[in-house]
């Protein structure tokens, strides 16, 4: 009966943000207010569990980038990188669209791929309005790209933070084992967004001739404060490479470097809080309360135990790993795959007591939790984040749109991951 309720109310909402009939934070909220009432109500959840279900992580990790990047913004220092990139690529739109995406998966392969597009997407819109050329087909490449790219490296994913840390896995194994995987699928769903962007790519943009005549020092505003800003930014990132060894989480380095930047260069403070993306926050603690609902009726718990009951009924190692890659992949498009892959983890664990040996598996939940998130534009938090930056364009990117072409770019990701799991199955193993 809860589960049921639980998963009534969550795929209820799912709909709604998909046919945006109304804002997705809106919606966010009030069904996570209905999930806590039904949970009061039946006596599964309450308000300290929905509390407790927020990853106040992930919010003070974006919070922290977010208002860096918002301290950068007035600089110039955006408009100076948009000018640049746009007079490298001479407004050729595909050499323009390869850049963009090599330089976020180059990124997101170090850093968080949230703080990635934080960074990225806003040099993207510039560069767009200033070719006058549609935003949309770089920022969904760039969050399509910073997910699979992000799936490389141990720092590159949440879930690939949170599997590391549980199976004792090292930056080097990731390098061996799944950065190979993602060169591979990289390339490939280049091609496809290549592909399926064809349309937007054809043509010289009107705004060649005006590229080529700006002087990009000149775009820069206050290059004292820039400085300032990319030094903290800079310390911020080297932080993030060491953070474990430190005993320091990302969001504390981000929160930390931001008190930092505001303190050196004392910003109008009302003017730096309101460029931040106060609703992408918003949106995530309501999703993470709702998801916290499905957690403690225990949906989450029957689809576990789906997989181990698969995972006990003999099945070859091989087969078990792609079927895990294909689960969570569909269940992180739909959800998120940081709660995903915290439910999973135990799984894999139990079916270690059983005798089953899961080395390999844990790769399995590595590429169906980062490549699955392509999937919509709920399944990552990358994604999210492009989507409302989109929003102020003149064509914001929608729930339909994106499922036009992260869906494919999931698939095929999958499908490759799946391919090559099986094929190198005994390199997986330690």
């Amino acid at each position: 009966m809860n589960a049921a309720v639980s998963g009534i109310l969550f795929l209820g909402a799912l709909l709604v943000i998909f046919s945006e009939k109304q804002h997705r934070t809106i919606t966010a909220v009030a069904g996570a207010a209905v999930m806590v009432a039904a949970g009061l109500a039946l006596g599964f959840y309450d308000e300290e569990l929905a509390v407790e279900s927020i990853d106040f992580e992930t919010l003070g990790l974006l919070l922290g980038m977010m208002l860096l990047v918002s301290l950068l913004q007035p600089t110039g220092f955006f408009e100076y990188l948009a000018i640049q990139a746009a007079r490298l690529s001479r407004g050729r739109p595909v050499v323009l669209f390869i850049l963009l995406g090599t330089v976020t998966t180059v990124l997101s392969m170090f850093l968080d791929n949230v703080t990635t597009v934080v960074l990225i997407a806003p040099v993207t819109i510039l560069i767009s309005e200033i070719l006058g050329i549609n935003p949309v087909p770089y920022l969904m490449s760039e969050a399509l790209l910073s997910n699979t790219g992000g799936v490389g490296t141990l720092v590159g994913d949440p879930p690939n933070v949170l599997i590391g840390s549980q199976a004792m896995l090292t930056f080097a194994d990731f390098l061996r084992n799944s950065l190979p995987v993602v060169i591979v699928v990289w390339f490939l769903v280049l091609a496809l967004l290549l592909f399926l962007f064809r349309a937007d790519l054809r043509g010289a943009p009107a705004g060649i001739a005006a590229v080529q005549n700006l002087e990009p020092a000149k775009a820069l505003n206050e290059p004292v404060v820039a400085r300032r800003v990319l030094i903290v930014l800079g310390g911020a990132i080297l932080l993030f490479f060491v953070h474990h060894l430190l005993h320091v989480s990302p969001a504390f380095i981000a929160l930390s470097a931001s008190a930092v930047a505001m303190v050196w260069v004392q910003p109008d403070v009302h003017s730096v809080f309101e460029r931040v993306e106060w609703s992408v926050l918003i949106f995530f603690a309501a999703l993470f309360v709702m998801v916290g609902g499905l957690e403690a009726s225990g949906v989450l718990d029957s689809v576990a135990d789906m997989v181990a009951s698969a995972g006990g009924g003999g099945a070859h190692p091989a087969l078990l790993g792609v079927g895990l890659i294909w689960v969570v992949a569909i269940l992180s498009a739909v959800v998120d795959n940081i709660p995903i892959t915290i439910a999973l983890i135990p799984v894999i664990e139990q079916l270690g007591v059983a005798g089953i040996d899961i080395e390999p598996l844990w790769w399995a939940l590595v590429f169906g939790a980062g490549f699955g998130g392509n999937g919509t534009i709920i399944g990552s938090t990358a994604n999210i984040v492009v989507v409302s930056l989109s929003e102020r364009t003149r064509r914001p990117i929608t729930a339909a749109a994106w499922m036009r072409r992260g869906l494919p770019v999931m698939i095929l990701a999958c499908a490759l991951a799946s391919i090559l799991y099986v094929v190198f199955f005994p390199a997986f193993g330690r």
